[in-house]
């Protein structure tokens, strides 16, 4: 993507003094709520107004959106409150109508950024337009798939773009609603640093408990906005009710959070340290996962070894996969004797996994 510093003009030209903030309810269910949400988050950090119209849903028989006449609220919405509009559009039709309505900005959803086919169609039909078009993350962590729709949108003459980090789908039972998966936004934002990034806590966690902390995660990474699921009456709202705020709950968030500023070389030492700690804390969650997971298969080389009566030394492949980590090592940057000493704590560990069940 060449020229990509025009990516974030639109952003420099907010002049903002804090990350950008989007929030509203996950799905405008009434004319009245949609509109007692947009006056409570008037006069606020709030910078758009968002607003599901169309929901896409797993299964069918789920409410699904109210559909064109939510276009229409969000227009209330700017004319009572001044609050600019954002809502998701997933195909050619939804597009057409939010421009209609005079949408400010849209986004491309999870489910629609797999699909080449649909996000060129999006993109087709937003062709030269000057509203701003993010494009959250495909639900695979699959970062190419994830430019490549930015790539069609740019290639549309787009130039107002985007990206939001929703998190991805795991078949492992996790704290969080998508895994993070943080190290593919670092890689976004390291390949593209000129493209705004903005994370998305609300479909990250699935729990409006842990929205702080994600929050703050992502504004410790340099990420450049919130896009946060707001409800006045969270507990009995239509779609995902879990994970929304009350927008006072907002309001606290946004005064609680650390937010980073550039003033003098010693803070911006700080903020690049800072940056690189969160980084780091992140990786070293996800080597200490790696690791317990490794001991779980361990653990199922011990039953079969106790199963045939088979001695939990193996030296000839203890040699092999020291030798090849040595060379890995190596193209990564990582002396010999580090590599060793690790691999030599891991398999000790491993053996000692290997030996309480043998002997058990």
């Amino acid at each position: 993507m060449e020229n990509s510093k025009q990516m974030r003009k639109w952003l420099d030209d907010m002049n903002l003094s804090h990350p950008l903030v989007i929030a509203g309810p996950c799905s405008a269910e009434t004319e009245e709520q949609v509109l007692k949400i947009a006056h409570e988050l008037k006069d606020t950090d709030v910078n758009y107004f968002r607003s599901g119209i169309w929901k896409p849903r797993t299964r069918p028989g789920n409410f699904e959106g109210v559909g064109a006449i939510g276009l229409k609220w969000l227009q209330k919405v700017k004319e009572e409150t001044g609050l600019k509009t954002a809502t998701e559009v997933a195909n050619k039709a939804h597009v057409d109508l939010a421009l209609e309505h005079d949408i400010d900005l849209l986004w491309i959803g999870a489910r629609s950024t797999v699909s080449p086919f649909i996000v060129q169609e999006i993109a087709d039909a937003l062709k030269g337009t000057d509203k701003i078009v993010l494009v959250k993350n495909p639900v695979n962590p699959d970062l190419s798939l994830w430019l490549g729709a930015v790539e069609r949108l740019y290639s549309a003459d787009i130039k107002k773009l985007g990206v939001i980090h929703r998190g991805f789908s795991t078949y492992e039972k996790t704290k969080y609603r998508n895994i993070p998966e943080w190290q593919l936004a670092i890689e976004l934002q390291t390949k593209f640093p000129d493209l705004p990034i903005i994370n998305d806590p609300s479909h990250i966690t699935g729990n409006r408990d842990m929205i702080f902390d994600v929050s703050q995660t992502a504004l410790d990474l340099n990420f450049d906005g919130l896009i946060i699921e707001t409800h006045y009456d969270p507990d009995n709202a239509w779609s995902d009710a879990a994970q929304q705020v009350t927008p006072k709950s907002l309001i606290q968030i946004m005064k609680d959070l650390r937010i980073r500023k550039e003033t003098d070389e010693e803070a911006e030492y700080n903020n690049n340290l800072s940056n690189l700690r969160a980084q780091i804390d992140i990786l070293d969650n996800q080597l200490v996962d790696l690791l317990g997971k490794r001991m779980k298969v361990s653990d199922g080389i011990g039953a079969l070894k106790k199963q045939k009566n088979v001695a939990v030394l193996q030296s000839n492949r203890w040699n092999a996969i020291l030798g090849n980590m040595i060379l890995e090592g190596e193209q990564r940057g990582l002396s010999e004797e580090f590599v060793l000493k690790m691999f030599k704590a891991i398999h000790q560990e491993s053996i000692n996994h290997q030996e309480k069940i043998i002997n058990s």
